[in-house]
């Protein structure tokens, strides 16, 4: 299967939601590359997320993570799988709503702790000593703002990988 728009796919949603495998199985199935963003912070800067956090702070971090969003728009027809935070600025916003079709990824507090509980390469989630108060908060500022950039939304929740691609498959335009 292979499309024929230039619009990227971009994926937003918090941290453990799938946006990293979901995207990388997309991005195959539908002959695109594929970018993680948070991955290419790294590439760029040759050092951790946490590193930039323990030395910029998280503003630092949304800076670069403005940056890269910017540069990956740039590039057509790909498929993006953003970092949690992505939502926190308003002009990333923005990029993510011009000429992309943006996923957002939503799936349930129990979840995303089950997904991330062995992670050691997520700042908010070290420096929390209750995580599920920590995704609690994270859902109840971020979520309304996912939902303002998403085309649609696809709750992961239990869900197997192939289920959550074949039912974006049924809703991105190709």
């Amino acid at each position: 299967m292979s499309s024929n728009s230039s619009r990227n796919i971009i994926l937003v949603g918090p941290m453990g939601s799938g946006k990293t495998s979901v995207g990388r199985r997309l991005a195959c199935i539908l002959n695109r590359d594929f970018f993680d963003s948070d991955f290419e912070i790294v590439a760029r800067t040759g050092v951790s997320i946490n590193h930039i956090f323990d030395v910029e702070g998280e503003k630092g971090f949304r800076k670069r993570e403005m940056q890269i969003l910017a540069d990956l728009c740039e590039i057509k027809h790909i498929v993006i799988a953003t970092g949690g935070g992505i939502v926190i600025n308003p002009q990333n916003r923005k990029i993510l709503k011009q000429g992309n079709f943006v996923i957002y990824l939503s799936s349930t507090v129990e979840q995303l702790l089950k997904y991330t509980m062995n992670s050691k390469s997520r700042p908010l989630l070290e420096q929390s000593y209750d995580r599920e108060k920590t995704f609690n908060n994270l859902l109840l500022k971020r979520g309304p703002l996912y939902q303002t950039v998403a085309d649609v939304v696809i709750d992961t929740t239990s869900k197997k990988l192939y289920a959550i691609i074949s039912e974006i498959i049924k809703v991105i335009p190709i």
